[in-house]
């Protein structure tokens, strides 16, 4: 099998498809490697100017290196192997959009420390219960998320849940791609 790709080779291939350095861009697209990338980088964190940084479809496990990414606002790690979100704590006054649906997260404590947060998709993960679902009720901005395909939902009545879910996020202004009706 051949070797993953690193986020240095993926980050060269980008640079020539878009004649551009990346150290200057603002919007990445580093999604559907071939081989995938496995794991994130410190050499995330040279890219200063970005503010939209897509990882989706990969296999990357584990989120770190983006502590220096302190202009990011939306981060993609849709599709990936992640089992939680640790990592993510570093961009908790700039990040503004989290998409990680479609991994194997169980846990989002990291998520309490970010303020800037807006749109949280999660969908598809492995979140069971409510103490760990009223996690996504900490960030003071945090006002649109997608939830369905997680055991905690998928146990319940999707009337129930949602009724269940709007009331205990009374910031909530949509839920699983649906406007929020109080």
């Amino acid at each position: 099998m051949a070797k993953p790709t690193t986020i240095k080779d993926a980050l060269t291939r980008w640079e020539e498809k878009n004649s551009q350095e990346a150290i200057s861009a603002t919007e990445i697209g580093l999604q559907f490697q071939y081989p995938p990338i496995e794991k994130m980088d410190p050499t995330l964190s040279t890219l200063v100017a970005c503010n939209r940084l897509s990882l989706s479809s990969n296999k990357i496990e584990k989120i770190s290196g983006i502590s220096g990414m302190k202009n990011l606002r939306v981060l993609s790690l849709a599709r990936n192997n992640l089992k939680s979100i640790s990592g993510i704590e570093s961009l908790g006054e700039t990040l503004e959009e989290l998409w990680v649906s479609y991994n194997i997260i169980e846990k989002i404590k990291p998520l309490e420390s970010m303020k800037a947060l807006q749109v949280f998709y999660i969908s598809h993960n492995l979140i069971k219960d409510w103490v760990e679902f009223m996690r996504i009720a900490v960030p003071p901005n945090l006002t649109e998320i997608t939830f369905n395909g997680n055991i905690l939902s998928e146990n319940m009545e999707p009337s129930a849940f949602t009724a269940e879910a709007v009331r205990r996020l009374p910031n909530l202004k949509k839920l699983d791609g649906e406007p929020v009706i109080r």
